[in-house]
């Protein structure tokens, strides 16, 4: 009797070590459930009634100088299957045959969305950027199928098609290495949209807002039974460029006629370094990615992002020769009335370096107006390659401009001190390359127009900038803004100025660059045709203009890749630019083409 009242004991003991063993479980349970992951299991409860549908915020616009709105947002409609509808396989296959046809894509596309759908337990986007037309026939759809739900966003626009494409960039859906290096900061989700190029991609941060949402009440069949909140979303900074409008689309159009429709202009302010003008060409349009499909993905990869203006490099041809004039005069004892004959080529040893006419005696202004390599071989010669490539140093020939763009390449300064450094020999052809810019020599389009902006100014070298504000919208304040920099100053005498100006002005209004003469204003330019081994030259052409006896207000480089000639191919362009900027409609005739138009 003893024995089985022990044994009873024991099991009584046992069984209360596995009471409280289960107690202790249900403790542990409740906490997790109640304290530790409280708000894990909070959203789960809350996913099987609620259902938040995401509105993107508006894209902060962009606009020029004059306040044409380049970059706008449109409204849109989006369709949406919120995850806690049904998922009846026959349900869903008949959604899938109802909406594949009205959205113009597969069966199985949607039906792949749908599962995605009822995977991730969240409202999933079936469709974005919906027509007017189709919205109408999917609002009836919502009637008979509970779970889809229509909601309105907003879509990036550009008004004016390519405008500044390679400037303002475009947007694109985040890929995987965008979401793992996204800011935290900012409200993303997996199928946002971001920049990927350009202004777009550079103040992604500014232009992107504050995401809204409409969080509905649903019950267990996905049907809105009521909308909970809306809450609004904030819309992105406002961006305001330096660009002129006119100048930018002269530009743009210019380049597209242009014989080959492949090159850059870029103009600037020579008095701040402001950026009025930055196209290259081809460009493409924005737009085009806009519905964010997997077509318009395949088409992004077939864009170059290539931005010739600042990434393009060329020898800057006759246009340098105005850097062997300026290093000549600086040299001291130099007469500009001196003359030197042309008789098709300069020969020095057994060789004979030709130039591309025959133009018989020529002083400085004449040898800058019909661009005549044999004057220039002679200065060259004369006052040797140092004082030259001292002269390109004070220009900043070989660095970038310093534009805030990435991808800026530096081009290539020319002249026997690296020769010197890595040990190697500078002959005299050499010199004679040199003084005409060709050789080794290499700038940028943006690299020609800051020099352009420098001789303008009379020596101010300007770091190019585009930005002008950036606007809070809500509040009206600015909050950053893009000022001029002056990178270095060009100290030269007055008298090398004076000299300059008027060879460059006399070559507009009787020499090579004749075709950018316009009445009324003061034109100077020059014209460059650069060798190209691999096929046709390339045509360059600089240019600045004043009012009638004021100070230079735009300064122009124009390139025309493959133009042959920077008179015929480039010069008409920066002459329509100048046009655009001063205003005026109804452009002068053109001359018409003569042999002045060869350099």
């Amino acid at each position: 009797m003893p024995a089985k009242k022990v044994s009873f004991d024991n099991r009584l003991h046992y069984l209360l070590i596995l009471a409280m063993l289960a107690g202790a479980v249900v403790a542990l349970r409740l906490t997790d459930i109640q304290l530790i992951r409280h708000d894990y299991y909070l959203r789960l409860a809350e996913r099987n009634r609620t259902q938040v549908l995401y509105q993107t915020a508006p894209r902060g616009r962009i606009f020029t100088a004059d306040e044409k709105m380049v970059a706008a947002n449109a409204p849109s409609f989006n369709l949406y299957y919120l995850a806690a509808g049904p998922t009846d396989p026959i349900y869903l296959a008949r959604l899938a045959d109802d909406l594949a046809p009205r959205l113009g894509v597969t069966t199985e596309e949607i039906s792949n969305r749908l599962d995605q759908a009822i995977r991730s337990g969240k409202a999933t986007a079936l469709a974005e950027n919906i027509s007017p037309k189709t919205t109408i026939a999917l609002k009836e759809l919502q009637l008979y199928y509970p779970g889809i739900y229509l909601i309105e966003e907003n879509k990036r626009s550009y008004p004016y098609g390519s405008f500044a494409s390679h400037l303002l960039g475009y947007l694109s859906s985040m890929e995987n290495k965008d979401w793992r290096n996204r800011d935290q900061s900012l409200d993303y989700r997996l199928n946002s949209k971001i920049g990927k190029n350009g202004l777009e991609k550079k103040f992604e941060k500014e232009l992107k807002g504050r995401d809204g949402g409409v969080y509905l009440e649903v019950d267990f069949r996905g049907r809105v039974k009521r909308v909970i909140e809306d809450r609004k979303w904030q819309p992105g900074a406002d961006i305001y460029l330096t660009l002129n409008s006119r100048v930018q689309r002269a530009a743009e159009e210019g380049l597209a006629n242009s014989i080959t429709g492949r090159g850059a202009a870029v103009a600037l302010d020579p008095r701040t370094g402001a950026v009025l003008a930055l196209a290259t060409a081809p460009s493409f349009e924005p737009e085009m990615f806009v519905p964010y499909s997997d077509q318009a993905h395949e088409k992004s990869r077939k864009i170059s992002e290539y931005n010739l203006a600042t990434q393009g490099i060329y020898p800057p041809a006759s246009t340098f020769k105005i850097i062997t004039a300026m290093a000549a005069i600086e040299k001291g004892d130099f007469d500009p009335e001196k003359q030197v004959r042309c008789t098709g080529g300069y020969k020095t040893g057994s060789r004979i370096f030709k130039c591309w006419g025959t133009h018989g005696p020529v002083d400085l202004k004449q040898g800058m107006a019909d661009s005549c390599d044999v004057y220039f071989y002679s200065l060259g010669a004369q006052i040797g390659p140092a004082i030259i490539e001292q002269m390109q140093r004070m220009f900043q020939i070989g660095r970038p401009t310093g534009i805030d763009l990435p991808g800026e390449k530096a081009g290539n300064l020319y002249g026997p001190t690296r020769r010197a450094r890595n040990h190697s020999y500078w002959f005299i052809g050499d010199t004679l390359n040199l003084s005409i810019g060709q050789g080794e020599l290499l700038m940028t389009p943006i690299k020609m127009a800051q020099f352009a902006a420098a001789i303008a100014s009379r020596g101010h070298v300007w770091r190019p900038y585009y930005l002008d504000r950036v606007i809070n919208p809500q509040t009206g304040k600015i909050i950053a803004s893009g000022q001029p920099e002056e990178l270095g100053f060009v100290a030269v005498q007055d008298v090398t100025w004076d000299l300059v100006f008027d060879a460059l002005k006399y070559t507009v209004n009787t020499g090579t660059a004749r075709r950018a003469k316009i009445a009324g204003l003061d034109v100077y330019g020059k014209t460059g045709t650069a060798q190209n081994p691999h096929g046709e030259d390339h045509g360059w052409f600089l240019a600045f203009a004043a009012r009638k006896g004021q100070e230079p207000e735009i300064a122009v480089a124009v390139f025309v890749e493959f133009g042959k000639s920077g008179a015929v191919a480039a010069g008409p362009i920066a002459k329509k630019m100048i046009q655009a900027y001063f205003e005026m409609d109804t452009p002068t005739e053109d001359i018409s083409q003569s042999s002045k138009a060869g350099a």
